[in-house]
């Protein structure tokens, strides 16, 4: 198990980060993550537009799963149209 720090930018309409945000919970656990810690940053202005947004509702994940899943989750968040953008940041020991 690796602890990742993982930023979410959803859509900023309310329909659709609830529905984003359940999406990525459940992603997530259903790939045998444990989630250590959701902070809600708040809605921003983005600094270019990304999918013809201007504005995204930013979430923050502290994570623990198995490295060799990255590689699945990422492809199923990319799918999501909710999902503005994501980064997972390895966390050091």
């Amino acid at each position: 198990m690796r602890t990742y720090e993982v930023v979410f930018i959803f859509r900023h309409e309310n329909d659709h980060f609830t529905k984003g945000l359940d999406f990525v919970r459940n992603e997530l656990k259903a790939n045998g993550a444990n989630i250590v810690k959701e902070e809600d940053m708040g809605e921003r202005n983005l600094a270019y537009p990304i999918k013809k947004q201007d504005r995204g509702h930013y979430i923050l994940f502290n994570v623990e799963f198995d490295p060799s899943k990255v590689s699945e989750i990422d492809k199923s968040f990319k799918l999501q149209t909710e999902i503005l953008k994501f980064l997972f940041i390895v966390q050091e020991a």
